[in-house]
């Protein structure tokens, strides 16, 4: 597509245009991952328009959506005492659900790269760290959820990404970016251990990042097309 395609305006893409230029060889999907202040979200856009110009059909999304559940989880993030953390797993697991309906398996079944700023793996370990099952968190997820062809996860210093929040966004932290907390969500990432994970460190400057994040895409792009090509996992 020549324009900027979100998961807000991939509805009406399909209504619009039928996929008629699609590839049939189906999708592709790309998470982002990795404690806050990682860098995920910017690397994640600066993929997107890397394909983008190499004349992919790609969609950049994000969770929490702009649903109402994600609504409801953004809210926690300067009240999350108001539901207990299984109340709050379920938010989450309510919005990936119409994620996944409304976006992102249309869009893989279109044969899109399907780019996501974070995805499971950060319930796992989000909601792991506030003490509940990683093993029952990710069974929930993968009984609906696609597992992904790639997780980018990106490894950075707790106490580095508080900082980075406070200079880069000119915020202060919410509730779910406290330094211990966020050294607790970072064991839960590390102890991945999926082929599919690719762990990138994300100190280094974010050219080099993009860079080493585009070889790797690459490198699934060309082994996709040497095997014709195949949609990510089925839940």
């Amino acid at each position: 597509m020549s324009k900027e395609t979100n998961a807000k305006e991939f509805p009406s893409l399909i209504q619009r245009n039928g996929f008629s230029k699609m590839s049939a060889a189906g999708g592709c999907l790309i998470a982002f991952e990795g404690i806050d202040g990682a860098g995920k979200t910017t690397q994640a856009k600066l993929l997107y328009d890397y394909l983008k110009d190499q004349g992919q059909n790609v969609l950049l999304t994000r969770e929490p959506t702009d649903g109402p559940y994600g609504q409801k989880i953004r809210e926690l993030f300067v009240s999350r005492q108001k539901v207990t953390p299984q109340e709050e797993l379920d938010l989450f697991i309510n919005d990936r659900r119409q994620h996944v309906e409304e976006i992102i398996k249309p869009a893989l079944h279109e044969g899109w790269i399907v780019i996501t700023d974070r995805y499971y793996f950060s319930t796992m370990a989000y909601q792991g760290a506030m003490g509940l099952s990683v093993p029952d968190i990710r069974q929930r997820n993968e009984e609906f959820a696609p597992v992904p062809d790639l997780v980018i996860l990106l490894i950075a210093r707790p106490g580095e990404t508080v900082e980075r929040i406070k200079n880069n966004r000119r915020e202060k932290p919410n509730n779910f970016e406290n330094k211990d907390y966020l050294r607790r969500v970072q064991d839960i990432f590390l102890s991945l251990k999926d082929s599919f994970i690719y762990r990138i460190d994300g100190h280094d400057v974010i050219d080099a990042v993009q860079a080493e994040i585009q070889k790797t895409i690459n490198q699934l792009i060309t082994v996709r097309t040497a095997k014709g090509g195949s949609s990510a996992r089925s839940a």
